[in-house]
């Protein structure tokens, strides 16, 4: 795959990738919506960002809405996207209009622009079809460098651009949580664009281990991504 001129160039070349099959989509649910189960859901926010959130693949709230990132958990990322802006403790409240503000503030997108069937994760071996997108979407459209994962999938995808010791130290636990990764990320011509990659938990409410913790972990992830950096 060449470089892509366009945003649009890219999200049609992940269409017809997605064309050629060989892999699972949960048809039913984008035609309940009347939506295309080929036309991918590449990304939604900022490419101007500092931040980026890379989760692991849509939930059928996301084909609705034809956004990542919006249904319970996404919510959560919303809001402490919205409270890291504008100062304000967890207590705050947002209706869903304010909330579509977040998406000033961050880029949004997943290992894979598609819903599985049954919300089980995708193959590595789609992951991998997918990739080559994914990594012009982060060097050569979006300008920031924080990168917040979601879940071990999406934290999992970072790792071929990590460096090893690092890694192998701090990257199988629970102490990744409160590192911050180094990644280097070959573009499709010869730059590389190095990131800061800060991992979390999925803030999904089956994930009862993390779910009540992962707002105030939020907080301390975008505290150190920078507050002026989110009002850029």
């Amino acid at each position: 795959m060449g470089t892509l001129r366009t945003v649009d160039d890219l999200i049609e070349a992940v269409r017809q990738e997605a064309i050629r099959g060989d892999m699972p989509i949960d048809r039913e649910v984008y035609e309940q919506v009347h939506k295309d189960p080929v036309q991918p859901i590449l990304f939604a926010g900022s490419l101007d960002a500092p931040v980026c959130f890379f989760g692991r693949d849509l939930g059928k709230d996301e084909v609705r809405h034809g956004q990542p990132l919006i249904g319970a958990a996404g919510k959560l990322v919303r809001v402490g996207i919205l409270r890291a802006h504008k100062g304000q403790d967890q207590g705050a409240t947002y209706s869903r209009a304010q909330l579509e503000k977040a998406l000033d503030h961050a880029l949004l997108t997943n290992t894979v622009p598609y819903k599985p069937p049954g919300n089980k994760a995708y193959a590595d071996s789609v992951k991998e079809r997918f990739r080559p997108f994914l990594v012009q979407l982060l060097t050569r459209f979006w300008s920031g460098h924080n990168v917040i994962t979601l879940g071990t999938e999406a934290f999992r995808w970072f790792e071929p651009y990590g460096d090893k010791a690092q890694w192998k130290s701090s990257g199988k636990g629970d102490e990744r949580f409160e590192t911050v990764f180094t990644c280097s990320i070959p573009g499709i011509t010869s730059d590389v664009k190095t990131c800061r990659l800060l991992p979390l938990p999925h803030p999904s409410p089956l994930n009862r281990r993390w779910f009540d913790r992962f707002p105030a972990m939020l907080d301390r992830r975008l505290a150190e991504v920078g507050h002026e950096s989110l009002e850029r």
